[in-house]
């Protein structure tokens, strides 16, 4: 069943307070997976088979965003692991709309 979590990753150590930019590098990181994805003002949701794909995504996210020069990264995660029903970002959104 899909693990559906939110991803927010905060860049430090940057020379701006700008990170627009360091953020579409995590982007681009979910892209490239394949998982279904959607970006949200103050952070990203992401579809995921499994808490596990989960850490190995963080880790790629991680390691693109220290090739891009950043020094220290601060990430928060939400977990939304159902077992009894399989449910999808759009299901979630619709039972509230």
């Amino acid at each position: 069943m899909p693990v559906i979590v939110e991803i927010a990753v905060d860049p430090i150590g940057t020379c701006s307070t700008s990170v627009g930019d360091l953020i579409r590098v995590a982007v681009d990181v979910i892209k490239k997976s394949g998982y279904k994805y959607e970006v949200g003002p103050m952070g990203t949701s992401v579809e995921l088979p499994s808490v596990e794909a989960l850490g190995r995504l963080l880790q790629e996210i991680h390691d693109e965003l220290y090739r891009a020069g950043v020094k220290r990264i601060v990430t928060t995660v939400r977990i939304d692991d159902r077992r009894d029903k399989a449910i999808t970002m759009e299901y979630k959104v619709k039972r509230v709309s």
